[in-house]
């Protein structure tokens, strides 16, 4: 018998005796009864979810607000096909559908072959399409699957509505500078913290470097976007979502994926990377915004940023007192008001500084030929201090920053050649009672 356990989210903060959880991202409230709150607290302390109140459990972990941990699910090895597509790459994988996607020296044992290359989407579904198990497991020619990866994915399709689960993905150890910068800065290492993969989530996304997906979801939505050369992973994901399905994102599950062997390849694959962000935001709109935040933590830091600092702090701190009228029925303190607003504006800043320097650089071009945007522009590279993975603060913060322009220059490219600013737009809500 399948048996669940649930573990509070670190962001969680639990309020007025465990009757009010505030965490998640987008932030959510949830206000319990009082037989609700001794659940919950229970359920904290390790005791295993009954069926009977399976449905409050469900609210918490698509809410952000709580994670799932699943026991006897039943599902073996036996229910998974790994479909592997290569280009002109061996292939490491025991037992996977190869798919040659148009190599120059056809591939051994591949079990479809296009003449052709037709990218990577083409290729992942030509092989999902000839598997007879309910889930596939889609994994690049250059992962290197590591032992009992397997296991903690497949217990979340214990739940029904779970379309997809991805694996921590890691780059590969290396004592190059190249590798050392990767192995902690990887486009497609999501951190350690699980998540529930939503646009605007902690976990906005999920790469499909390694992906286990439930192959009827995939024929009921059509498979991975063929027209798209790249981002094609991160729109098949967001069209999980907005049909309703559930996405985990499980990091006690990694697998190890190559670096870039070279500097150039480094920067093309952020360059190739930025152009997804155009034809995703005519697909998906604001989820691909590069800022998404109040009109009031705008207004703030705009303030700041003009040189009026008293401004821009009396602004964010009165915003307290604009927090929907739901949180402070809830009997919310003062303080914790001020803590959400204060919290929220801080991460609004550093999602500026992050589009300063990355989708919105060509624009920044402009800042260090004014005093105040000297000041911008050099708060927005510090954000990247001190150095890490050995590296000292000086190259790492050049790494950072040439990270940021390859990426941003990429968005750009698309966006010309797409024919939208979409992928430029701030996405300003406001905060209503």
């Amino acid at each position: 018998m399948t048996t669940l356990r649930l573990t509070r989210d670190g962001g969680t903060r639990v309020l007025r005796g465990g009757r009010v959880l505030v965490g998640g991202a987008p932030l959510r409230m949830l206000r319990l009864s009082k037989t609700g709150a001794d659940l919950v607290s229970r359920w904290f302390a390790g005791v295993l979810v009954d069926d009977t109140h399976r449905a409050l459990a469900r609210r918490l972990v698509q809410a952000g607000i709580a994670h799932p941990s699943y026991r006897d699910t039943g599902w073996s090895t036996a229910d998974v096909t790994v479909v592997v597509p290569v280009r002109d790459h061996p292939v490491g994988v025991p037992g996977a559908v190869i798919v040659d996607d148009g190599s120059i020296i056809p591939v051994s044992g591949a079990a479809v072959r296009h003449p052709q290359p037709r990218g990577p989407a083409a290729a992942r579904n030509a092989g999902w399409r000839i598997a007879t198990t309910e889930l596939v497991a889609f994994v690049d020619a250059d992962v290197r699957l590591t032992p009992g990866w397997l296991d903690p994915i497949l217990a979340h399709f214990a739940d029904p509505d779970v379309a997809a689960v991805a694996p921590r993905v890691r780059s590969r150890a290396g004592t190059g500078l190249l590798a050392r910068y990767e192995a902690v800065a990887s486009s497609l290492d999501l951190g350690g913290e699980p998540a529930q993969v939503r646009p605007g989530g902690v976990v906005s996304y999920v790469p499909s470097a390694t992906l286990v997906v439930r192959r009827s979801v995939l024929d009921r939505l059509g498979g991975f976007d063929e027209s798209m050369r790249f981002g094609e992973d991160v729109d098949l994901i967001w069209r999980m979502v907005d049909a309703g399905l559930s996405v985990r994102y499980e990091p006690t599950s990694t697998v190890e994926h190559a670096p870039r062997a070279s500097w150039a390849g480094w920067v093309r694959q952020r360059f190739e990377y930025g152009t997804s962000a155009a034809p995703l935001a005519v697909r998906h709109g604001r989820a691909v915004a590069p800022v998404r935040m109040s009109v009031w933590s705008a207004l703030s830091w705009l303030a700041v940023a003009a040189g009026r600092p008293r401004t821009g702090i009396a602004l964010a701190l009165a915003t307290a007192a604009l927090l929907p009228v739901k949180l402070r029925r809830a009997g919310l303190p003062r303080g914790e008001l001020v803590r959400l607003a204060v919290t929220g504006h801080w991460y609004a800043g550093r999602l500026l500084a992050d589009a300063t320097t990355r989708s919105w650089w060509p624009i920044s071009l402009a800042l260090p030929w004014f005093r105040r945007g000297r000041w911008v522009l050099a708060a927005a590279l510090a954000r990247h201090l001190p150095g890490q993975g050995g590296i000292d603060p000086a190259r790492w913060v050049l790494l950072r920053a040439a990270d940021d322009l390859a990426y941003g220059a990429g968005v750009w490219w698309g966006a010309v050649r797409d024919r939208t600013v979409r992928p430029l737009l701030p996405d300003f809500t406001e905060w209503r009672p």
